[in-house]
């Protein structure tokens, strides 16, 4: 009994104390989980700003390694098509437009073929077929850029020049104001041979980006849509694209980055030309490709001109992918209007 009694009274009797102690505990977690809150937002914002320092030491390293060119030509270096490792004469355009050139060609071929794959995944496809088609196209985007530009030059060069160049020069080449696109040497490489080996290239980044916003839309307003009548076109254009605009624009820039900067593969299939592409059969060139060729026995004015080629690189990248942003802000604002 004894033994009884003393367990008891060493219970707490006070009310008041009992609440003092909860309240304490209480406020020791909410103070562990404050903290806890603000290293969790600290480590973030960290690891946020090493990403965007790393950008901006990249910008700034590439910018002072190519300042001697940039002061040496000025802005003409932009527009000048001269290129003379002997005599230290240099100019970019060549590279820019040859870059323009191949990655706009892969992603006008590109941007419909994954159209039609994702809404082919997400709308038409069977059950049964869809996981390992899915699982086919993002395989696609785990292959080397090397086995492309390796595929590109040894098996689809000469296809391409026996039964694509062949056929299209001797049917639109004698054709006014078209004709001179198809001119030129027909030996499989060029600018239209790199634009369609980078299409093949992105695309399973954009058909798996877009296949993957396709699938977030709640399937209550596909429903109503079929409801109403509509087709599945319809529910495409006027449901779909509408709620996912977002992601189907970041997956077409996604696949524009990868276009833009892509090396070994356009190395292989571009022709490595430093003359002014002609027409599409032409051979060229990109910044890409010229880095590649060129860097390894650069030096002096050559070596800093190749750095100002890597530093506009950089900038067509960052100027495509605001333009981007520009068009969703701006798409954004019309549906809020």
């Amino acid at each position: 009994m004894s033994v009884g009694m003393t367990s008891i009274d060493k219970l707490p009797h006070s009310p008041d104390k009992t609440v003092n102690v909860v309240a304490s505990s209480m406020a020791a977690i909410a103070r562990r989980q404050r903290w806890q809150d603000v290293l969790f937002h600290r480590g973030t914002q960290a690891f946020s700003l090493l990403v965007l320092a790393a950008l901006i030491g990249i910008m700034v390293s590439l910018f002072v390694s190519a300042w001697p060119t940039f002061k040496t030509f000025g802005l003409k270096f932009l527009w000048t098509v001269e290129w003379d490792v002997v005599n230290e004469q240099f100019g970019a355009a060549i590279a820019i437009v040859g870059t323009l050139l191949s990655a706009g060609i892969a992603l006008l071929i590109a941007v419909p073929l994954a159209f039609g794959i994702a809404l082919f995944l997400t709308e038409n496809c069977p059950t049964w077929l869809r996981r390992p088609l899915g699982t086919a196209i993002e395989l696609l985007a785990a292959v080397p850029s090397i086995i492309y530009g390796m595929f590109g030059l040894f098996v689809f060069a000469p296809i391409f020049a026996d039964f694509i160049q062949t056929p299209l020069q001797q049917v639109l080449g004698g054709m006014p104001l078209v004709g001179w696109l198809f001119g030129g040497a027909i030996n499989g490489m060029g600018i239209l041979a790199a634009g369609i080996v980078l299409a093949f290239m992105i695309l399973p980044y954009i058909a798996a980006v877009m296949r993957d916003v396709f699938e977030i839309v709640p399937p209550i307003l596909r429903e109503s849509a079929y409801g109403l009548g509509c087709t599945t076109w319809e529910v495409v254009r006027k449901v779909v694209l509408p709620y996912t605009h977002k992601g189907v624009i970041g997956g077409i820039m996604l696949g524009l980055g990868r276009a833009l900067g892509e090396t070994m593969a356009v190395t292989f299939v571009i022709g490595n030309a430093n003359r002014m592409p002609t027409s599409l059969f032409s051979p060229g060139t990109s910044i890409a490709s010229v880095l590649a060729n060129e860097f390894g026995e650069a030096a002096n004015l050559h070596l800093t001109t190749l750095f100002a080629l890597g530093f506009l690189l950089f900038i067509i990248t960052f100027v495509v992918l605001s333009l981007a942003k520009i068009m969703i802000i701006r798409a954004e604002r019309a549906k809020g209007t």
